[in-house]
């Protein structure tokens, strides 16, 4: 499986016009301070982390608050067959996205929406329809995963950036997941730099979630 192989392995499936796309990113501005090959590790962190969690490769994945194009765009790298979505409330940067997706060969695997993800979880296209579902810097956990589990089908799996040095039992406490149908898995690294978390849906999401725009952020779960 890819989680097996070493990290060069990993980095040399990242292709050129992926490559190429995220430092036009980061010239935009899109990605943040760390350097671009940083980027591509932390985003490989998430192709290790997701195998883990589903114990095999993804058919289906959405990037949740994708931004500048990580780890969406690196994930299509790995696994080119998959049907990605990626999703992000910004104009800009889904524009810039799409522009670029569009004019690779092997783009059409690869969808950019552009809309708030408390919306596009309620669209029978989206909700319920994922195996993977990735969050780099989406918002607080408990943003995260109202956010976030709708979109999965059963026994899909959520992988969420972590912070370097946390405690990892406060950040998900299982009654919180429990809410919207989601159990804590195990805690990952990779290149011994970055931390995720790997969460299971293990239950259903109630209908009532997410709750509309701006309010999990408002009055978050948990």
């Amino acid at each position: 499986m890819v989680s097996d192989e070493p990290t060069s392995v990993l980095r040399a499936r990242v292709g050129a016009e992926v490559v190429d796309t995220l430092h036009r990113s980061a010239g935009q501005g899109f990605l943040g301070s760390m350097p671009v090959d940083d980027q591509i590790d932390h985003a490989l962190g998430f192709v290790v982390a997701a195998v883990a969690g589903l114990g095999r490769t993804p058919t289906t994945a959405v990037d949740l608050g994708t931004g500048g194009g990580v780890p969406g765009l690196v994930l299509h790298s790995c696994w080119p067959a998959c049907h990605l979505v990626l999703i992000d409330g910004n104009e800009r940067r889904t524009d810039f996205l799409a522009a670029e997706v569009a004019g690779w060969e092997d783009g059409s695997e690869v969808v950019v929406v552009r809309g708030r993800a408390e919306e596009l979880a309620r669209d029978d296209r989206y909700r319920g329809a994922f195996e993977l579902a990735t969050a780099r810097s989406f918002g607080r956990p408990a943003v995260t995963v109202e956010c976030g589990a709708p979109f999965l089908g059963p026994a899909g799996v959520m992988v969420v950036s972590e912070p370097p040095r946390e405690e990892v039992e406060s950040r998900w406490p299982e009654e919180g997941l429990a809410e919207v149908g989601l159990t804590r898995r195990s805690r990952t690294r990779f290149a011994d730099r970055f931390g995720y978390q790997i969460l299971l849906k293990s239950g259903e999401t109630p209908d009532r979630y997410p709750r509309r725009v701006g309010v999990p952020a408002k009055r978050p779960l948990f």
